[in-house]
């Protein structure tokens, strides 16, 4: 089992649910984050004052996958995240790793059978 990780661009969210759909990956936890990386931000006018904004606004989004889904769930995130062309700064980043153990609380369930339907 695998934790995925992905910050993508707010904008992004619908495409990439779409394209993890079409794998049948649907379970998926979405959160507001804010971050900085390459981008660092930009130079905003407010009321006649300039200030930087240096933490954009992303969303995090956490998949918890079987093995056999780690690389189809990885290849829809980068085709439906990336910007078109060849992709810009600020698309986003992908994090892969080991998931130890999940439990349903429902059933009580435990490792891959957690995780599925």
């Amino acid at each position: 089992m695998k934790l995925i990780v992905a910050i993508i661009r707010p904008e992004k969210l619908e495409a990439v649910q779409a394209a993890l759909n079409e794998h049948d990956i649907y379970l998926m936890t979405v959160t507001d984050v804010r971050g900085c990386g390459r981008q660092r931000g930009f130079t905003e006018l407010y009321r006649g004052s300039e200030f930087d904004v240096r933490l954009l606004p992303k969303l995090k989004v956490e998949i918890a996958v079987n093995e056999a889904f780690v690389e189809a769930a990885v290849e829809s995130i980068v085709h439906a995240a990336r910007t078109p062309e060849t992709g810009q700064i600020g698309d986003g980043k992908i994090f892969v790793m080991p998931l130890d153990d999940c439990i349903r609380i429902r059933t009580g369930e435990r490792g891959s059978a957690a995780i599925g339907p």
